[in-house]
């Protein structure tokens, strides 16, 4: 875990095809094999002191089908919290992976066409179960696996969100993620001013200059992952 007032690194672990992958741009037929097995990734970034899991499932989100056995046996074997999204977008698939032992679902599309669900989870399971991932180009919210535009901006969203109980907001940009090109400090400075609960981004963060990005604009944290699988960002990330 992270100390007192640095921004917590959350590994990210993408599943597609049973592997663990990241892809360039959220785009799936260009992706890089980590490894083979998720529950190795997974194991790998608990062993060196990992507290928090992002688990992405990727086929799922794109509607290949999905990956639920071996988001299991990570959730039951590693002894750790472990948050899950992808292709989450009814009740009953969010409430299927609580029951089985996820700690938090990560609603994306849903978000958007289904704003009530996120409301209805909250109440159910409370706020601290229930996380929303926006993921956009720019301000505009991309969704179905980032492959369409929604023409909704994420400042139409930030209220509503507020109003339904949300606490933690992730914001992935797109056109960064799996691309090492660093944060764009300008659109993580306009999403802080948008959500004022607890942020965590996604999409470029490169290296240590990024940590400090986030500890500058007052972000909580972020999900990394090739920058960590690559070695450009020290895991676990040195203290100042």
């Amino acid at each position: 875990m992270s100390a007192p007032g640095q921004p917590l690194i959350i590994p990210c672990v993408d599943i597609q095809s049973g592997r663990a992958v990241r892809l360039y741009e959220g785009d799936p037929e260009r992706e890089t094999v980590y490894f083979d097995s998720p529950l190795d990734a997974a194991r790998h970034w608990v062993n060196l002191g990992a507290g928090l899991l992002h688990l992405v499932d990727l086929d799922a989100a794109t509607g290949r089908g999905q990956n639920r056995e071996v988001i299991e046996q990570i959730t039951r074997d590693l002894g750790v919290p472990v948050e899950v999204g992808g292709g989450i977008r009814g009740r009953r698939a969010a409430e299927e992976l609580l029951l089985q032992g996820v700690d938090r679902v990560v609603i994306g599309t849903a978000a958007v066409t289904h704003p009530e669900l996120v409301a209805e989870l909250i109440a159910a399971h409370g706020a601290e179960r229930v996380v929303v991932s926006l993921d956009a180009r720019g301000l505009e919210v991309a969704t179905h696996g980032w492959a369409a535009g929604s023409g909704v901006n994420v400042a139409e969203l930030t209220p509503r969100l507020a109003d339904a109980g949300l606490e933690t907001l992730i914001f992935t940009d797109v056109t960064r993620d799996g691309t090492l090109r660093g944060l764009d400090r300008d659109l993580m400075r306009q999403v802080r001013h948008l959500w004022v609960n607890t942020l965590i981004v996604g999409g470029g963060v490169a290296n240590l200059d990024d940590v400090r990005l986030l500890h500058e604009e007052g972000i909580q944290g972020a999900i990394v992952g090739r920058a960590i699988y690559e070695g450009t960002l020290p895991y676990p990330v040195p203290l100042d």
